[in-house]
């Protein structure tokens, strides 16, 4: 893999830099006024909020704003880094910058007035019409309407489990930020680094940056679903254009190469959403309904702190983006096996959080049956 370090390329290197540290600046900033100015918006029903999350202490959930404000600012650098780039803004940018926008608003608005959930649904699927409408949309069958119905299903799960991902100190933030930083190392490999779609990465990632310094176990400030639809949409938008354009071999039935891309990205995702929803139903439960029992949860449960819960869980989150690399980088080179070996990395770490899991859920039990007797 060559960097091809060309003049014009150092350049674009050091203002890419220099535009992440900025972003980063410019983050610290806005959440700092924020707080300063603000100590109650976001704050809608406490009781709410605090069976939501792990800590039982209200913060302001105003964090979305630094998100949303820094993706214009880097929405309005791409008319100068696109006079060295071979991206122009086009339909996909649009729909891009309309999805991501319907999330903020979505976020913004239940944060505010606790909105229906059928309501923010629709509006979730809002943000993957508009992106099917200017042209992005995953390429899966061949058969439009299933392409269209799996993308839809795509954006609305992944802003769905943002937003669940968010129920500790720095989880959803950290999870976000390696799951771009994936991204990133895939245009890097593919060669495509210089185009709208770094820029905006970039620009994401440094308000994610400055966001966690506030965020960061014990937590000053909270990015609400604000922060986690905004968040959301940005990200299933973007893997669509990056993630999910590794198609198998002519003839292949499953595309078995496509699929395990962005399912090794967002793993975490996957895992955490995949075991409260088949648990919760599995209970009788609703898996609509908000509750301390994330997978980040039961590892506190099962002995770990809080500060080991976001390490852990960032760490899981790094290392998969450096897999997704991987995978990219030596997609010619996939066969069966090697697939198998990258599908089980996966599946390893499914089961491997169900022992932990289980672990934390009979140490809570113990200590609710502890607490009882000594009642």
């Amino acid at each position: 893999m060559s960097l091809n370090l060309n003049p014009d390329t150092i350049f674009l290197y050091i203002a890419y830099v220099c535009f992440f540290l900025l972003s980063v600046i410019f983050s610290l900033l806005i959440n700092g006024l924020l707080i300063r100015f603000t100590r109650t918006l976001g704050n809608r029903q406490i009781q709410h909020q605090r069976h939501m999350r792990w800590s039982s202490s209200v913060k302001p959930s105003i964090g979305g704003f630094s998100f949303y404000i820094l993706f214009l600012v880097a929405v309005s650098m791409t008319a100068i880094f696109n006079l060295r780039t071979k991206d122009p803004i086009n339909e996909h940018l649009l729909g891009l910058i309309f999805s991501a926008s319907i999330g903020f608003l979505i976020g913004l608005a239940d944060d505010a007035y606790n909105t229906n959930p059928l309501l923010k649904f629709l509006g979730q699927v809002t943000c993957g019409i508009s992106l099917v409408a200017t042209g992005t949309y995953i390429h899966a069958t061949g058969i439009y309407l299933i392409d269209v119905l799996i993308t839809l299903m795509w954006v609305a799960g992944i802003m769905n489990s943002i937003n669940m991902l968010d129920n500790m100190d720095g989880i959803s933030g950290i999870v976000s930020l390696f799951i771009l930083f994936a991204c990133f190392l895939v245009l890097l490999i593919e060669k495509d680094l210089f185009s709208v779609y770094s820029i905006l990465l970039i620009g994401v990632a440094g308000s994610i940056t400055g966001f966690l310094f506030y965020n960061w176990n014990p937590a000053r400030i909270y990015m609400g679903d604000t922060g986690s639809q905004f968040l959301g949409a940005f990200i299933s938008s973007m893997s669509i254009r990056i993630l999910w354009k590794f198609h198998d071999p002519a003839g292949s039935i499953i595309q078995f190469r496509q699929f395990l891309i962005p399912l090794i990205a967002f793993t975490i995702p996957f895992i955490d959403t995949g075991t409260v929803v088949i648990r919760r139903i599995a209970r009788g439960q609703s898996p609509f309904i908000g509750g301390k029992d994330h997978i980040s949860h039961h590892f506190a449960y099962a002995g770990l702190s809080d500060q080991q819960v976001i390490f852990l869980l960032g760490g899981i989150s790094f290392l998969s983006a450096l897999i997704t690399s991987v995978i990219v980088y030596v997609k010619e080179q996939l066969n069966e096996t090697t697939i198998i070996l990258f599908y089980s990395y996966f599946f390893l770490l499914f089961f491997i959080v169900q022992y932990f899991y289980n672990r934390g859920k009979r140490k809570q039990i113990n200590k609710s049956h502890r607490t009882e007797t000594d009642n």
